[in-house]
């Protein structure tokens, strides 16, 4: 009984604000990948290129970060290329604008 103590301290510091922050962006990359994937399989190169522009200039440019934006990228890609309906240009540039957004709140600079 005597062990749960710490380990349940180390199990409440691991939720830092900071892994938070780190699974928020990853979430908001991740989701812009979707975007672009979905954006690529139907030749949207504008939605493409906003999406690119936004996760190189807002996210850190970390090797977990390309990798969650990537593979998100490649399974919408790969998704839509089994049959699913292209969305329209504008209702995937109001779900970019969400994302950047959320993208935006999740690397807000500190001050």
């Amino acid at each position: 009984m005597k062990f749960a103590a710490p380990f349940f301290i180390l199990a409440l510091s691991s939720l830092s604000p900071a892994s938070m922050a780190a699974d928020q962006g990853t979430a908001a990359v991740s989701a812009l990948g979707q975007i672009n994937g979905v954006a690529l399989a139907c030749k949207q190169p504008a939605i493409v290129s906003r999406a690119r522009n936004a996760v190189q200039t807002t996210a850190p440019k970390t090797r977990a970060y390309g990798e969650a934006f990537e593979d998100a990228t490649n399974a919408a890609y790969l998704a839509q290329g089994k049959g699913a309906a292209c969305p329209d240009a504008a209702t995937l540039s109001r779900q970019l604008k969400e994302a950047e957004t959320q993208l935006e709140s999740a690397f807000k600079p500190v001050q």
